[in-house]
């Protein structure tokens, strides 16, 4: 008896170190942060309460403003660009062509990469007068220029082109297994009424990958909101402030400014929308678990 009741307590026990660390690092981190959010807290924590003033001040400052709209022009790019990408890339791969493995590994190598590495290596290839430039002039075009990387208007769109040729892998393998897992019929259905292949999968395929597609666009958001590494690695934030994003406001403002209440309240301000994608999704995925139990 006391065996068995061992036995069937191995498995929380050793879920607890995990569980411990949610609710003490990351639960009680974030519990933190609030708090520290609507204190005077500049390069040490403060117990002086002064409510919103904090979100007040951040949301006068031009810096979180500027980042905040790189972000949301990276976010709506990056996104659309990854799952446009990573669809058609997975499309291509489910048509059983000849050295499936060998593209599987070549298309999902980038995302084994860092985006410190990511962003060192696109620095690299944008620079003005070497890399895809240079290499471009090499070939007699000499006025040929692709300066977007010291381009105030246009360095957001380099860190785009970066992170899409990193990210787009990971959302091919994910599309991937959501295809192999359609029944082969429905194409050869689609197929005897004449439907066109683009018009199939658009109109057919899409739709049954909506699990999938929620999770891809759950997974890049997440990613959007933690951009830092790659801005740093390319840009450094610059030129001046021009390619600033809020991860990046936050650090410096943590490290750089000693400022922990206005970097807390920045914090805060980035989890809001990560709990308002995640909220939904987690409960249609609770409610779907219990809908499959319930018919079981």
């Amino acid at each position: 008896m006391l065996a068995r009741r061992l036995a069937k307590l191995s498995p929380h026990v050793a879920l607890l170190p995990m569980a411990l660390t949610v609710l003490l690092a990351y639960i009680g981190g974030a519990l933190w942060t609030l708090r520290t959010s609507f204190t005077a807290a500049r390069t040490f924590p403060s117990e002086k309460f002064i409510g919103a003033a904090q979100y007040v001040r951040l949301f006068d400052n031009e810096r979180w403003l500027l980042s905040l709209h790189n972000l949301a022009v990276y976010g709506a790019l990056f996104i659309i660009a990854c799952m446009m990408l990573g669809f058609l890339l997975a499309v291509f791969i489910d048509q059983n062509v000849k050295g499936e493995g060998v593209l599987r590994t070549v298309f999902l190598y980038p995302y084994a990469m860092s985006f410190i590495a990511t962003g060192l290596v696109w620095q690299w290839l944008l620079a003005p007068g070497s890399g895809i430039e240079g290499a471009v002039r090499q070939m007699g075009f000499t006025g040929f220029s692709f300066d977007w990387i010291v381009h105030q208007d246009l360095v957001i769109y380099t860190v785009v082109i970066a992170t899409v040729w990193q990210a787009s892998g990971l959302v091919m393998a994910l599309m991937l297994a959501g295809l192999r897992g359609i029944d082969p019929e429905i194409y050869k259905a689609a197929r005897l009424d004449g439907i066109p292949a683009w018009r199939t999968y658009l109109q057919i395929v899409l739709p049954m990958l909506g699990p999938t597609v929620a999770t891809v666009f759950l997974l890049l958001t997440t990613a959007v909101v933690k951009l830092f590494d790659a801005v740093v690695a390319m840009t450094q934030g610059g030129p001046g402030i021009a390619s600033e994003v809020p991860a990046k406001f936050i650090m410096d403002h943590l490290f750089l400014r000693s400022n922990i209440g206005l970097a807390s309240a920045g914090a805060v301000t980035l989890l809001v929308p990560v709990l308002a994608l995640l909220a939904p999704y987690a409960y249609a995925r609770s409610r779907r678990a219990r809908a499959g139990g319930a018919h079981a």
